[in-house]
């Protein structure tokens, strides 16, 4: 069994005033492979949140079907199998770190001796024994972040959802994130998370699934959906005849230079390869010859250009004429 499997998945969000629904998400098909890390991408308003809810059993899905080791997410058991961190985490602001974690710890049905360690491990991983007795009002948003995470982690989940775990935060806050995230997965988790932070989700997951008006547009390995082909080479040079300079800058893309370097920017490696003749051929010496591919930014920018199409659900709307509706 797979930690988690969508079949048909969607959901639409009835519109009392023009009696018509507005579709969130629409024949969701995933399948996330154990100790995975899985990125769920998309603008705003793309279905991101809907899934994570529908798989946490807060909203109920329109048709389909969502299961957690097999499990239905609605069931009990399935919700004993996830830990959850949302997108802005709630507490009770008058509680502390070790508060917050003893309370979730006795949702979980945890005994003394088990709260006890489950603090001592989580406040060690995400850093918040010096701050452990401080009131959460007090917090910033990184360390609201941090001490949601801890309580996502609380009871030892098999399944990590994360809804833009790193929203708002500084980049110091976002590689503890990044770390954490890989650790989970190092230790057997599986992680389903959404973000806009693209360059981190390429650091760190093993596939990517986009969504775009409710509808998955692209799937896969990062690798395999990014294309190999080279979109251009920087070259930086130094100690490079002013003459040769002006030379490239007629064949370079772009270009721009500092006291001690030269930056050439050509469109693809032939050319590139021709400047760095030329560099040595003049004395120059070449610091840095990077071929640039496409980026995770690039293809999503790339598939968000032929944009998903979705009608309302004809099972619920109602076509018939005003005067003939139901008052």
């Amino acid at each position: 069994m797979n930690p988690i499997e969508t079949e048909g998945l969607t959901k639409y969000y009835r519109h009392h005033f023009f009696n018509a629904s507005k579709p969130s998400l629409v024949d969701l098909d995933l399948t996330i492979n154990e100790a995975e890390i899985f990125g769920f991408l998309g603008k705003n308003g793309a279905g991101k949140t809907t899934t994570i809810k529908i798989l946490c059993g807060l909203l109920r899905p329109t048709r389909g079907s969502a299961r957690i080791f097999g499990q239905d997410v609605r069931e009990r058991k399935a919700r004993k199998l996830l830990g959850y961190l949302p997108e802005n985490p709630y507490f009770y602001e008058y509680l502390t770190p070790k508060e917050t974690l003893d309370f979730y710890g006795r949702l979980e049905s945890l005994s003394a001796r088990q709260r006890a360690r489950e603090w001592d491990e989580l406040s060690e991983l995400l850093d918040l024994r010096e701050i452990g007795n401080q009131r959460i009002r007090e917090f910033s948003k990184g360390m609201r972040q941090r001490l949601g995470f801890a309580v996502a982690l609380v009871g030892d989940p098999s399944v990590l959802l994360l809804d833009e775990p790193m929203s708002g935060l500084d980049p110091l806050g976002r590689r503890l994130i990044r770390n954490l995230i890989t650790l989970m997965r190092d230790r057997g988790k599986t992680i389903f998370f959404s973000s806009h932070v693209l360059g981190d989700v390429e650091q760190i997951c093993d596939r990517i699934g986009i969504l775009d008006k409710g509808k998955l547009i692209a799937q896969g390995n990062i690798d395999e959906l990014l294309s190999k082909e080279v979109k251009r080479v920087e070259i930086v040079a130094r100690h490079v005849p002013q003459k040769i300079v002006d030379t490239l800058n007629e064949k370079a893309a772009g270009s721009g230079a500092s006291r001690e370097e030269t930056r050439l920017v050509f469109q693809n490696i032939h050319d590139a390869n021709e400047a760095a003749k030329e560099i040595y051929a003049a004395g120059g010496e070449l610091i840095e010859f990077t071929p640039l591919r496409e980026s995770l930014e690039d293809f999503f920018i790339r598939e968000q250009a032929h944009p998903a199409t979705l009608s309302p659900d004809p099972a619920t709307t109602d076509t018939r004429p005003t005067d003939q509706r139901e008052k």
